[in-house]
C-alpha cells in the first residue's frame, strides 16, 4: 500500500536531513511532498555553505493532516528556528499528534516538537546541541542513531540517516 508522506521545512534546513528521507521514501513508491510556509522553492544548508533549492509541493495553509500518513521534521539551525515560531506549523504539526500519525525528526527538528508541547515524557534524542532544551522540556534524552516512542521517531545527525529512514519505514510501513 502506497503511503503519503509530508516533509516540513523551509529555508536553512540540513540538505541531506529532507533529500535522504525523500529519497528513501520515493524509493519505497512513497509520495512525498514538501511542505512550507511559502510557496516556491526552498534553499537548504550543506554542511557549511547553502545548497541546493527545492521545490516546494504544498504550503502549510495547502495541506490537512488528515491527507498524510506522517510527518518528517529536518534539522539545520535556521529551519528548525523558523519553524518552531510559525504557528500555522505548529498547528500542523499539531494536527499530526492529534490524528496519532507518526512524526520523524532529526539533529534541530526537535525544537518544532517542544514548541508545539508534544515531548514531555518521551524518550527521544537529537543533536546534542539541543539536549538541554530536550531535557528542560520533560524528554528522557538519549544519545542513540534513532530512538521510536511512541508517535515519534528522532535521530541525532546526517550520520544517522540509514537508520532515521529504515525506522521510518518501518513504523509507517506497518501502520496499515
Amino acid at each position: 500500500m502506497t503511503k503519503k508522506i509530508a516533509i516540513l521545512s523551509t529555508d536553512g534546513f540540513e540538505e541531506s536531513e529532507l533529500q535522504s528521507p525523500k529519497e528513501h521514501l520515493e524509493l519505497q513508491g512513497w509520495t512525498v511532498h514538501v511542505v512550507s510556509p511559502e510557496s516556491g522553492t526552498i534553499k537548504a544548508w550543506a554542511k557549511t555553505d547553502w545548497g541546493k533549492e527545492y521545490n516546494v509541493d504544498r504550503t502549510i495553509a495547502q495541506v490537512n493532516a488528515d491527507d498524510y500518513d506522517a510527518l518528517i521534521l529536518p534539522g539545520g539551525l535556521m529551519n528548525p528556528d523558523s519553524l518552531r515560531i510559525d504557528n500555522d506549523a505548529l498547528q500542523l504539526v499539531k494536527e499530526f499528534s492529534d490524528l496519532q500519525k507518526p512524526i520523524a525528526a532529526i539533529c534541530h527538528g526537535p525544537q518544532i516538537l517542544i514548541n508545539a508541547g508534544l515531548v514531555n515524557g518521551k524518550s527521544m534524542t537529537s543533536v546534542k546541541a539541543i539536549r538541554q532544551d530536550m531535557i528542560n522540556a520533560g524528554v528522557d534524552w538519549q544519545d542513540e542513531e534513532v530512538i521510536h516512542d511512541g508517535l515519534f521517531i528522532t535521530s541525532r545527525n546526517p550520520d544517522d540517516l540509514p537508520a532515521f529512514n529504515a525506522k521510518i519505514v518501518e513504523v509507517v510501513g506497518n501502520d496499515a
